[in-house]
């Protein structure tokens, strides 16, 4: 389950990448497409910090943070070997985001986003979006079906104990 896990993730990682070299071709040059109108635009956006263009300038500082976070997770998986489906779900949207990211802060010193809902501020991309679904997806995991935590696992209402 484990080299699945990855193996989707490094998939999930290159269909960003592809996502994004498209972008860049058709997109950056024109800036901004109405996909749906007043809900969905695609729109160009070099982002040189994290969530929401926070702490800009810190480029090095967030490539060491996500390889050791990815690495961590990774290590993880390989030691504890959970056997739920859906951790290993969780790792694959956060490694492929997260290594779909990783990509583009070393090779071009910012993240490219082009998704920008009218209900949501910022422009995000296909690996943002990995990234939180794995991550709910993942406190879910550890509140309700994870026994990591309190060493114990979480008990099925029955009368019995």
């Amino acid at each position: 389950m484990t080299f699945i896990a990855l193996a989707v993730g490094l998939v999930l990682a290159v269909a960003d990448q592809v996502i994004k070299y498209f972008i860049t071709v058709d997109l950056k040059p024109i800036g901004s497409v109405t996909v749906i109108n007043n809900i969905l635009d695609f729109t160009y956006v070099e982002n040189r910090g994290v969530a929401f263009g926070m702490f800009s300038g810190m480029r090095w500082i967030f490539i060491v943070l996500t390889a050791l976070l990815i690495c961590a997770i990774i290590i993880y998986m390989f030691r504890k070997k959970p056997k739920s489906k859906l951790f290993y779900a969780c790792v694959a949207l956060i490694v492929g985001g997260g290594i779909g990211n990783l990509i583009d802060r070393i090779f071009y010193g910012y993240v490219i986003d082009y998704i920008s809902l009218s209900f949501f501020d910022p422009v995000c991309n296909f690996a943002d979006y990995c990234i939180t679904v794995g991550t709910v997806l993942l406190v879910i995991y550890v509140l309700f079906f994870s026994k990591d935590l309190s060493g114990q696992k979480k008990v099925k209402a029955s009368g019995n104990e």
